[in-house]
């Protein structure tokens, strides 16, 4: 059973013992505390010892003076055979028999190698499964439009007006560039030379025309 010994300045010491297997022992200077301290540095409820796997501990509950360790205060004191600790200004002592070191010893260990843990059958490895091919993406075709004959028609013949006049003016431009005249008015000059001329047709009457001379 841990032994724990409270120690208030100018009174006796006061030895508690408990059960090894009790988990909590609360200590404060109210009366309802399983340790209770008469001390105005001790608060209502200044802390509560803890058993845990390893051990014991010690935690401050928000006290006002705080629970002290080599005269740092703490939070939480992991205890120790022969730890001394300050709740407030009292004194307390914590101590472990020979029995409970080993039992304590015992559980460590206990906790420190675990049962093995049961085997797991091993998985097979899965065989990959085959990859479904997507068909080929088709390709939009351009739409093909096609035109009536007679687009056909009227488009053929705009093109042949359109060189035509191309032609046309570029040996316009060439003519005007070599000769310095027109070719429109060289061209029209040139056909009326070309149309034959008529034979004049007599006006003078029959009556007037000239005799022949008879012979002598």
């Amino acid at each position: 059973m841990p032994r724990v010994t409270i120690t208030i300045a100018d009174n006796m010491p006061q030895p508690y013992r408990f059960p090894f297997d009790r988990k909590t022992v609360t200590i404060g200077r109210g009366s309802e505390n399983d340790i209770a301290i008469n001390c105005p540095s001790v608060s209502v409820k200044h802390a509560i010892m803890e058993r845990y796997s390893n051990g014991y501990r010690i935690r401050d509950l928000d006290s006002t003076n705080g629970t002290k360790m080599n005269g740092v205060r703490e939070s939480v004191i992991l205890l120790e055979d022969g730890y001394k600790v300050l709740l407030g200004d009292v004194a307390f002592d914590f101590q472990l028999s020979e029995e409970e070191k080993l039992a304590l010893a015992d559980i460590v260990e206990k906790k420190a190698d675990p049962a093995p843990a049961p085997k797991q059958e091993e998985e097979k490895p899965k065989e990959p499964r085959e990859k479904i091919k997507s068909p080929p993406r088709s390709r939009p075709q351009p739409a093909v439009q096609v035109g009536s004959p007679l687009q056909s028609a009227a488009m053929f013949f705009c093109f042949f007006v359109l060189a035509a006049l191309a032609f046309y003016i570029g040996l316009s431009l060439r003519y005007q560039k070599e000769t310095g005249g027109s070719l429109l008015e060289s061209i029209v000059n040139k056909d009326k030379q070309e149309v034959p001329k008529k034979a004049p047709v007599s006006t003078m009457p029959a009556d007037s025309a000239p005799a022949e001379l008879a012979p002598e």
